[in-house]
């Protein structure tokens, strides 16, 4: 099959929607697949040309008035692909692809990964639209996208081709202060950096040798250093920035922490039950699907540091508790797998390309991922 993906960049930075994209425009090439990626460029490219994946320059732009542009460059591309799937994983891709040709002859996909975003409501336009978690299509069946053109498919970074020829022991090793509490997220408020900080200040009476470890950057970082000041925590708190592969850090912290307030189906929850972590997660979006309905995992409410704080400290002080839940994030696992991911995706593919090109395959039957529309 000929596949296009579309995105703005595939720069390594730790945007999860390119990640995810990656892993499985790299799936699909290793399974034989003629594959294209069509984004601004990045770093990410010299992995993809590894898997044999074609990476072609398209700026994609909300600026209308760089629209012209962007449908000539997309145009181009189809007549040196001739692509049978468009897979478009952000908002300007998905419209020049459903809009920016007059004959079209493609299945085009598009995945919903933040549809807490006023513009997911625009991903409407794929053949069939892919949603990360149930969840993510129950709000898109809210806004009108028909049942039967939904299908859910989680994300999983197991066997991921970022990290396959990287060992553990090429992660940058952190050498942690133990108990050592550990999130792996952009400096957002949305991902509750603020309730964490606040969460571990109530902690530090009873744990003194505590270190809070927060992995990543964004925009909101300084706003986040400068409450861990007033909190009291700065000494004991550490911002550790964007870091390519945080496997060792997963893999050396106490307890792993995820207090987003929105969270369509965050990637990392997978490479935490991977790396046998401890979890605590907010009860919102696709966290309670990520991990099992609250059994590889505690799930507590957003915004509320005080019950944050409650499930790290039963986690370090119980551990008999903390055992036993670390046995469950690693069970079941597989399904979390990158082939899985592809496996489904392919099958959405096939179904939606015999809409569009009847007789053209033959369409496997969906796996239990896609099942009955939105999945189960």
């Amino acid at each position: 099959m000929k596949i296009v993906h579309l995105a703005n960049e595939v720069n390594n930075a730790g945007n999860g929607i390119v990640n995810m994209m990656v892993d499985l425009a790299c799936t699909q090439a290793q399974a034989g697949h003629d594959v294209t990626v069509a984004t601004s460029g990045g770093a990410f490219e010299m992995l993809l040309a590894r898997y044999g994946v074609c990476h072609m320059r398209l700026a994609q732009s909300r600026s209308v008035v760089k629209l012209p542009s962007m449908i000539a460059g997309f145009n181009r591309l189809l007549s040196q692909c001739d692509p049978d799937v468009v897979h478009a994983h952000m908002m300007t891709g998905a419209l020049i692809a459903r809009f920016g040709t007059l004959r079209r002859r493609y299945a085009l996909i598009t995945t919903v990964h933040n549809e807490f975003q006023r513009s997911a409501s625009l991903m409407r336009f794929g053949d069939r639209v892919v949603a990360v978690s149930r969840a993510v299509a129950d709000s898109m069946a809210k806004r009108g996208v028909p049942r039967e053109r939904l299908a859910v498919v989680r994300n999983g970074t197991i066997g991921t081709p970022r990290f396959a020829d990287l060992p553990l022991a090429s992660a940058v090793s952190p050498q942690l202060a133990h108990p050592a509490i550990v999130t792996v997220a952009g400096m957002y408020r949305r991902k509750g950096i603020q309730d964490l900080l606040r969460a571990f200040a109530r902690l530090t009476g009873r744990f003194p040798d505590a270190v809070l470890y927060l992995v990543g950057d964004g925009p909101d970082r300084a706003e986040m250093e400068t409450l861990a000041q007033e909190l009291g925590i700065a000494a004991r708190t550490r911002f550790t920035g964007f870091v390519a592969n945080p496997r060792a850090h997963l893999a050396e912290c106490d307890v792993f922490v995820l207090a987003s307030h929105r969270e369509p189906g965050g990637l990392v929850l997978c490479e935490a039950r991977e790396a046998g972590c401890a979890i605590v997660a907010t009860r919102v979006d696709g966290n309670p699907e990520m991990l099992d309905d609250g059994e590889a995992g505690l799930l507590v409410p957003p915004a509320n540091p005080e019950a944050l704080a409650d499930a790290i400290e039963l986690l370090l002080t119980d551990r008999a508790a903390r055992a036993a839940l670390v046995a469950r994030a690693r069970h079941g696992i597989g399904t979390f797998h990158v082939r899985h991911v592809c496996e489904a995706y392919m099958a959405i593919y096939e179904q939606a390309l015999e809409t569009v090109r009847p007789g053209s395959v033959k369409a496997r039957p969906a796996t239990d991922v896609v099942a009955d529309g939105v999945g189960r």
